[in-house]
This record gives structure tokens, sequence and C-alpha cells, in this order.
């Protein structure tokens, strides 16, 4: 089937940004029971709910269209899932476990916030201002969740710096120790 409007493009981009909400419905319940910040933890969940709310979205602007919702295969969003999952299974734990949840996190809430910035401008440029104002709620959402990630990993690296630091300093007072048993023997 060829796209040769911007309203068949719009409808096709639309299908996709549902597949991809799906598919996100299924991923965020993983990632919280793999995070260890009670923030990051909440965080997730909250914005497990607030996906579930985009498909329901999506499914206006559907009806907006007059078209059957209907999901297109997003292949980025398998791509970007099956990252944040191998990045679950790294050996890591804690504050750096979550930073790398969130860098992966990151990475689909600003594939999220692309997608829906595109869609939203053609709905605009198609003089489809309901549309365009449904994806701008949730392009909105979709970036104030990224500032949230945001704020939460300045802090866990502050946290993740700051233990590293102790540990350097408990390294650098056993040093001398070490070093004057080992004159010993």
């Amino acid at each position: 089937m060829a796209i040769e409007t911007l309203e068949k493009l719009l409808e096709e981009e639309i299908k996709d940004l549902y597949d991809a909400e799906k598919q996100l419905t299924k991923a965020l319940p993983k990632m919280a029971k793999a995070a260890s910040d009670q923030e990051l933890k909440s965080g997730i969940l909250e914005h497990l709910e607030q996906t579930k709310g985009h498909v329901t979205r999506l499914e206006e602007v559907f009806s907006q269209l007059g078209v059957k919702a209907k999901a297109k295969p997003c292949e980025a969003m398998k791509g970007l899932i099956a990252e944040g999952q191998e990045t679950m299974g790294e050996d890591a734990e804690g504050p750096i476990m979550d930073l790398m949840l969130i860098a992966a996190a990151q990475k689909v809430e600003h594939y999220e916030i692309s997608g829906y910035g595109t869609v939203r401008t053609i709905a605009e440029q198609i003089g489809n201002q309901e549309v365009a104002d449904l994806l701008r709620e949730t392009e909105d959402e979709e970036a104030e969740t990224d500032k949230k990630l945001t704020q939460i990993a300045v802090r866990l690296m502050e946290e993740a710096s700051e233990g590293g630091e102790e540990m350097e300093e408990e390294e650098e007072q056993a040093a001398p120790a070490k070093t004057k048993a080992a004159g010993r023997k």
C-alpha cells in the first residue's frame, strides 16, 4: 500500500507508536523489578500507568482519524527493549544498575518524544488540531518523564561517586597498614 498523503503517513506513524506503547506496557514492569532505588522503581511504575493512558489516547486518535486502531510492528522499540533487557542481565547492582536502567529508559523516552513530535507536526500540518493536541499531551508527558529520570540519575551519580570516594579513602587508609605488614614478613 503506497503512502502518498500526509494523512496516510500520519496513520502509519500512529500505528507504529501504538505498537511501541503496547510493547512498553510489557517491558516496564520488568524494569521496575530490576531497579533497587525506590524513587526510580516508583517512577517506572508511574510511567507504566501513564503508558497505558498513552495507548488509550492513541486509540482516541485512531477514532478521530476514522480508522481502526491497529498496530504496525515497531522494530525500533523492539530493539530498545532488547537493549534494556540486556542491561538488566549485566553484572551490576545498586546505583550503577539503576543508572544503567535510566540510560536504557531515556533512550526509549527520546525515541517516543521524537515520534510524538513528528506525528503532532503532521497533524498540525493537515489542520487536525484535535489530534495534534492529543499527541502533544503525550509528547509533553514523555518529556516530563525524561526530566524526572535525569533528576534521579543526577542523585544516583552523586551517591555512586560518594560511595566510590569512601571506598578509595578506605583503601588508602588500609594501604599503609598492608605495606607495614608486608615489610614485617
